[in-house]
């Protein structure tokens, strides 16, 4: 169950995430309006409480105004000067409160103002990321169309291992992309689907390289990358801070292939987890 479970997520969060299709800087840019964003969010959620604790005390100043104007008859014990020292004070003290109530509010408006300014900001930097990214893809396939298919599909698969080695990620994940086209039930399209995960991989776009590795797991476990697979998809979770996922990825690769080259790392992580764990709770 915890297999199956391992296998169906990196297929499931594959369309839960927007594809990071741009450079570092953007990426910098984008979490720091994202983190603007939270910020205003909380000073918004704390100026409204703010202003939903002051309304009551209005009130309770408005009744005591109101009590007082009824009083006035039965004060009989009181100056009439007591009294207007009394209400003069009590309106000191309401215009007081409204006067926070309208800080409270104007700050409400700026907060607001700001907040929207920086969705306005994010929507810009997501559509530029777009254009960014279909621009990339075009140039990649435009490139690829360039290049001369072989007819053999192990030729096919092997030039494109030999452009993503070369670091040609785009074109490398255009040429695995049209092998899996081609060829989509051949025992090869194991490689081609690890392949394509690792020019995922290689650009820290664990979202969109998840779904390839999971494909392995899930239709080719006999495929020689498949315990490298896990492995990824172990270094993936951990990126996207899913700990226990990424554990669980580690553990079930020493459990179905033990004897791998892939299992002894996963065992050594998986000593340093443990070993971090109880360093914890000793703390």
């Amino acid at each position: 169950m915890r297999r199956l479970a391992l296998i169906a997520l990196p297929l499931a969060i594959s369309g839960c995430f927007y594809p990071a299709d741009r450079g570092r800087a953007l990426e910098a840019r984008l979490e720091k309006i994202d983190a603007t964003q939270a910020q205003l969010q909380a000073e918004l959620k704390q100026t409204r409480a703010q202003l939903d604790a002051t309304l009551p005390r209005i009130d309770e100043k408005v009744a005591e105004v109101t009590k007082a104007l009824q009083s006035l008859d039965t004060a009989s014990r009181r100056t009439g000067a007591d009294i207007s020292v009394q209400l003069q004070k009590t309106v000191e003290d309401l215009a007081q409160l409204r006067g926070q109530v309208e800080t409270y509010l104007y700050k409400i408006g700026e907060l607001e103002a700001a907040l929207a300014k920086t969705n306005e900001e994010t929507e810009s930097k997501l559509l530029a990321l777009k254009g960014e990214a279909a621009l990339k893809e075009a140039e990649a396939r435009k490139k690829a169309e360039e290049l001369k298919r072989p007819a053999d599909k192990k030729e096919f698969l092997a030039l494109a291992q030999e452009k993503a080695k070369a670091g040609d990620t785009a074109v490398a994940r255009q040429l695995y992309t049209e092998f899996l086209k081609k060829w989509p039930k051949d025992a090869l399209a194991a490689e081609a689907h690890y392949g394509l995960g690792e020019t995922y991989f290689a650009e820290d776009k664990c979202r969109e390289a998840l779904p390839e590795y999971g494909k392995l797991l899930q239709e080719y476990p006999k495929a020689e990358p498949t315990p490298d697979a896990y492995l990824r998809s172990s270094d993936c979770f951990k990126k996207l801070k899913m700990q226990e996922e990424s554990r669980l990825a580690l553990e079930e690769l020493v459990k179905a292939y033990p004897k791998s080259e892939a299992a002894k790392t996963a065992k050594s992580r998986l000593a340093e987890l443990d070993k971090a764990k109880k360093k914890g709770t000793k703390k």
